[in-house]
């Protein structure tokens, strides 16, 4: 299938997609505010530059479309047909600065969320997003586990301090 629009309204098209404060990102940053989950977007000093940082839970979270960054098996993400190469290399580049960006967060003592756009549809946020705090407690629970102290015992048994305790049934006293 041959693409219906010309070069100069393709053009017009794709360069008003969004890169930030797109609709999926919007429905996490909304859930995650309506449920006490405060966080900063746009934060440039946390390698990746991710969607959402929630500093206090060291997680970084990406909001990713299904298209740009190429989500095998799914149902949204297929190659156009014209200009695959263009497409082909373009995604193939996409994908490995996503993992390059993850793994550089997770050396730096990070957490990485990847929520895809697919799963956000109505039938799914709930669940989805679920997840996302559960991940987010255990990522919590993670940084801040205590684990307390051990105490040595000595191998010498202690003194005792009071006289020894007499055998039930025996008594120390005479009675007439």
């Amino acid at each position: 299938m041959t693409d219906t629009m010309t070069p100069e309204q393709r053009h017009r098209c794709m360069s008003h997609i969004r890169s930030r404060d797109t609709k999926p990102e919007l429905k996490v940053r909304r859930w995650l505010w309506h449920h006490g989950y405060r966080y900063r977007i746009g934060v440039r000093s946390v390698p990746g530059k991710p969607d959402i940082v929630m500093r206090p839970y060291r997680t970084a979270i990406f909001v990713n479309g299904c298209f740009w960054h190429g989500h095998e098996g799914c149902k949204s993400f297929r190659l156009p047909q014209t200009n695959s190469d263009f497409w082909q290399t373009k995604i193939a580049r996409n994908r490995s600065r996503d993992q390059r960006n993850y793994q550089l967060l997770r050396d730096n003592g990070w957490h990485v969320i990847v929520v895809w756009e697919c799963q956000l549809a109505p039938a799914q946020l709930e669940s989805t997003m679920r997840q996302v705090e559960l991940q987010l407690n255990q990522n919590m629970l993670a940084l801040y586990q205590h684990t307390p102290p051990t105490y040595h015992l000595q191998d010498n048994p202690l003194p005792m301090a009071a006289e020894e305790e007499p055998s039930f049934g025996t008594s120390t006293t005479d009675t007439p």
